[in-house]
């Protein structure tokens, strides 16, 4: 597994880096213990969670997957490279929640407890707040930073502007800046490349972006004509709706048979198709891949080892222009 730097600090993350929101509610503890022996079998040592997790849960299961993981930790932290999020609701509380400078003084403290750690190597904003100044959130982060109980700190689901907007005012009130984002990215969601992706060149952060396979779609095991496949995302708890509103359309299953022919013609499956696509575009650092079951992993693994060709990527490119344009980048 290849190693290389996030943005421009110091800190080398493996080029791969296994998302766990499935721990806890779509994989038992056991499923999930299992992904994360393959997943370290295979070389990847950069892991990110959330105090949500677990994708598709309520009230009853946020903080679940941090606390499979902090067990999974035990004994072996400091072989890992750990990131994690703050935003979310964590209860019915309305202060519980958001970027106010208390919720994050809280939760970075929660999240330390469920995980079984001092400290994460990169604490995360999973959304922008509207109703918080940015000051306040950035020195909130910037006091976590300073506490020692993060490393780096960065943010998910920005839009450009707003993490342009927020490496300003760092800068102004000498905090710590954001090192990281986490966009959607993948052959079916591309707006991330027309603004975000090159203020993250030009301001040397690093990206980490989630659903490289859309949610499994781009595995191609969905089918139009039979419906959402049942234990999926797109059949998960409070996640289903979302997950449908995103990818279930004739549009992208038009676009998805156009894929099979080049994945075939190239040797290779959809799933690592879509994968090297992600790790081929230049401003990318660590692709997020998930998995419910650990074989999963044998079949994204192997993307790593051998970069796209240019031909296949700029046929790729094409297939999947008009998802370069949209409104919303969440």
């Amino acid at each position: 597994m290849r190693h290389v730097r996030l943005g421009r600090t110091g800190l080398s993350v493996s080029r791969l880096c296994l998302g766990t929101m499935t721990f806890g509610l779509q994989c038992d503890e056991a499923a999930s213990t299992a992904i994360l022996d393959r997943a370290a079998a295979g070389g990847i040592s950069f892991l990110d969670t959330a105090d949500v997790y677990p994708l598709g849960g309520g009230f009853e299961t946020v903080g679940r997957t941090e606390e499979i993981l902090g067990r999974w930790l035990e004994g072996r932290r400091h072989d890992f490279v750990v990131a994690t999020k703050c935003f979310g609701a964590m209860s019915a509380r309305p202060w519980d929640r958001g970027a106010s400078r208390k919720h994050i003084l809280d939760a970075i403290d929660g999240s330390l407890r469920r995980l079984r750690t001092d400290y994460v190597d990169l604490y995360q904003l999973h959304h922008p707040d509207a109703e918080t100044p940015i000051d306040e959130t950035l020195r909130a982060l910037d006091d976590v930073v300073r506490a020692g109980k993060a490393r780096y700190v960065g943010c998910s689901n920005f839009h450009g502007y707003q993490v342009a907007r927020a490496l300003g005012r760092s800068e102004a009130l000498g905090a710590a800046r954001f090192d990281a984002v986490q966009p959607r990215y993948n052959l079916l969601f591309r707006q991330i490349e027309r603004e975000l992706l090159p203020l993250c060149r030009e301001e040397r952060i690093g990206v980490i972006p989630y659903n490289p396979l859309a949610g499994g779609f781009l595995s191609g095991k969905h089918r139009r004509e039979s419906g959402p496949t049942p234990g999926t995302r797109f059949t998960l708890g409070t996640a289903a709706s979302r997950y449908q509103d995103r990818y279930w359309h004739d549009r992208e299953f038009d676009t998805l048979e156009a894929l099979r022919p080049l994945a075939a013609e190239a040797g290779m499956s959809l799933t690592r198709l879509a994968v090297a696509w992600v790790l081929a575009e230049p401003a990318i650092t660590s692709p997020i891949v998930g998995a419910s079951r650990a074989d999963q992993l044998d079949d994204v693994l192997p993307a790593v080892e051998k970069p796209l060709d240019a031909g296949l990527k700029a046929r790729l490119d094409e297939i999947t222009r008009e998802y370069r344009w949209g409104d919303d980048p969440r």
